[in-house]
């Protein structure tokens, strides 16, 4: 297979302070996107949320929020399968029902991104999506805030990766096949940290900025 094509960093301009990407996989979620959202809007900082469908179609108002606030709603698929089990028409349907879920959700959403759930990319994946007009984006900064290994361990874990146009994982919710386990799909400890990463990122020189 040749190599897959998917964005992990944005390059630099040379211009300029350098910039830094925020991006939330798993949600909205109703407790925890409301809660980021806040801390956004503290810093006045975007963020681009990778979706699910499904939630996109059961928690419209949230979508319509992130986008009233200037942040950037981005596809991760319906129900947020692992793609590379799934036939060419499957990738399909869950990449097209996603961005109709979006667009209903909230009309004036200009989906433009798409996150592979999991970050496994396959050739059908980014075949569907560029023919879906979705740029493909993966990450370069994972700091497993999902795996819940404390506060400052997130925090550490992102300023120890962090570069210039790097793309920071985090989540705002979970996928639906691990909400039964209520531990797990707590993201409590991503909300404080990102009320720690703003500033130290910031104190750092970097600009958070939308994807481009």
């Amino acid at each position: 297979m040749k190599e897959l094509d998917y964005l992990c960093a944005v390059p630099s301009s040379g211009t300029g302070a350098p910039s830094v990407y925020l991006t939330f996989d798993d949600g909205p979620n109703p407790v925890f996107t409301p809660e980021i959202l806040d801390v956004l809007a503290e810093y006045r900082v975007p963020a681009t949320f990778f979706v699910i469908g499904a939630y996109a179609q059961d928690r419209p108002q949230l979508i319509r929020r992130m986008i009233a606030q200037g942040h950037e709603v981005a596809n991760h698929t319906m129900t947020h399968p692992d793609l590379s089990t799934c036939g060419r028409q499957d990738v399909e349907r869950q990449v097209l029902q996603a961005n109709r879920a979006i667009r209903m959700a909230c009309p004036d959403a200009s989906v433009r991104h798409i996150r592979a759930p999991y970050g496994i990319w396959s050739e059908d994946v980014l075949t569907t999506s560029a023919s879906a007009g979705l740029a493909a984006v993966h990450w370069s900064v994972d700091p497993r805030d999902w795996s819940r290994p404390g506060i400052d361990a997130i925090v550490e874990a992102v300023l120890a990766s962090v570069r210039p146009g790097s793309v920071i994982l985090l989540h705002d919710g979970c996928p639906p096949d691990e909400l039964a386990n209520t531990e797990a799909s707590l993201r409590d400890q991503t909300v404080a940290a990102l009320s720690r990463l703003i500033p130290a990122l910031h104190g750092r020189g970097f600009v958070i900025r939308s994807l481009p």
